[in-house]
C-alpha cells in the first residue's frame, strides 16, 4: 500500500491511495481536509483507496470541491473507481490528467511533473516552492529615514519609495536577495532515470523506490523498479540534502537495515520511510 500527505501552509495533498490509506490517516490523525490526491500511476498498491476515502469524505458532510491528478487514464480509471459502490458525492470530483513537464501552478507552489521509467504513463511530481521575498532590514531602513509602516511594506514587496523629503530609497538597499523556497520530489515507482535526477536536482527532499536490494539487481530491471543503492546513486547525483527510501519489498518490510545500510554507503542522509513517520523540511536561507 502506498500513500504519503504533505502538509504545506493549509494545503493538504495526498500522493496516491492505496487500500487502506483511510484507515492509515485516521490511525496517525491525518485529517481529511485534502486539497487533491496526485496519483504517479494506475497500479492497484497505488490507488484502489480512493473509492473508500472518497466515500467517507462524502459521508463526513464534505462539500469542498476534490481534485484528483494522475497521468493518462486517470479520467477513465479513477472514474471506474469512483462509480463501485460510491453513490453520487455531495461535492464536486475533479479528475485532471497530467503529462511530463506539465506544471501545475498552485498558490505559492507548483507541482512539476517529470516522466520516470515504470511503463505505461508513469510521473513523479516535485512540489517547488516559489523564491521567498528577501530578508528586511528593520535597522537600515530606520537609518535611511524610512518611517516604519506602509513604506516598509512596499520596499518588502520589491516596490521602490520616495520619501517626504523627496529622497528614492529602493528595496536593494534594504532587502536582501531573493532566498529560495523548498522541494520535494516523490519519483512513485520507476527505474532509476536521468528524468528524475533532473526534477531532484537540489532538492530539500527526495522520495525515492527502493523495492529490491543490490542482490536483486536484475529482478528490479525486471520489474522497472529499483534498489536502495540506485536510489541512493540518484540522490548523490542530483544533489539532493535527504533521502527517503519506499515501495519496499515484503521480504525487507521487517527489517529493512540492509537496505538502510547499501544506501547510506553511497548516500549517508538517507532513512527508510515507515507507516505514521514525520519528517519536517525545514527553509533554507
Amino acid at each position: 500500500m502506498s500513500a504519503l500527505v504533505v502538509t504545506r501552509e493549509s494545503d493538504t495533498l495526498l500522493f496516491e491511495c492505496g487500500e487502506g490509506t483511510q484507515r492509515q490517516m485516521l490511525r496517525y490523525g491525518v485529517g481529511f481536509a485534502l486539497d487533491e490526491i496526485v496519483f504517479t500511476h494506475f497500479h492497484a498498491d497505488h490507488f484502489l483507496g480512493v473509492t473508500g476515502l472518497v466515500r467517507t469524505l462524502g459521508l463526513q458532510g464534505r462539500t469542498e470541491p476534490l481534485r484528483l491528478v494522475g497521468p493518462r487514464g486517470a479520467k477513465r480509471l479513477l472514474g471506474q473507481a469512483l462509480s463501485l459502490g460510491v453513490e453520487r458525492e455531495a461535492f464536486e470530483v475533479e479528475v485532471v490528467e497530467v503529462a511530463p513537464n506539465d506544471v501545475l501552478e498552485r498558490d505559492g507552489y507548483a507541482l512539476k511533473v517529470f516522466a520516470v521509467e515504470h511503463g505505461g504513463s508513469a510521473v513523479g511530481y516535485a512540489l517547488q516552492e516559489k523564491r521567498r521575498l528577501g530578508r528586511f532590514n528593520p535597522d537600515r531602513a530606520r537609518e535611511l529615514g524610512v518611517p516604519e509602516g506602509p513604506l516598509w511594506g512596499l520596499l518588502q514587496r520589491g516596490q521602490a519609495v520616495r520619501l517626504p523629503d523627496g529622497r528614492e530609497v529602493t528595496p536593494e538597499t534594504i532587502v536582501g536577495v531573493p532566498r529560495p523556497g523548498r522541494t520535494l520530489v516523490y519519483t512513485g515507482d520507476t527505474r532509476p532515470c536521468a528524468a528524475t535526477v533532473e526534477a531532484a536536482r537540489g532538492a530539500d527532499l527526495l522520495v525515492h523506490e527502493a523495492t529490491f536490494g543490490e542482490e536483486e539487481r536484475d529482478r528490479a530491471k525486471e520489474t522497472a523498479h529499483a534498489t536502495a543503492r540506485e536510489a541512493a546513486e540518484v540522490a548523490r547525483v542530483a544533489g539532493v540534502r535527504r533521502l527517503v527510501l519506499t515501495h519496499l519489498s515484503a521480504r525487507y518490510s521487517r527489517d529493512p537495515s540492509a537496505l538502510l545500510e547499501e544506501a547510506r554507503a553511497v548516500f549517508p542522509e538517507t532513512v527508510v520511510a515507515k507507516d505514521g513517520m514525520e519528517i519536517e523540511v525545514p527553509l533554507q536561507d
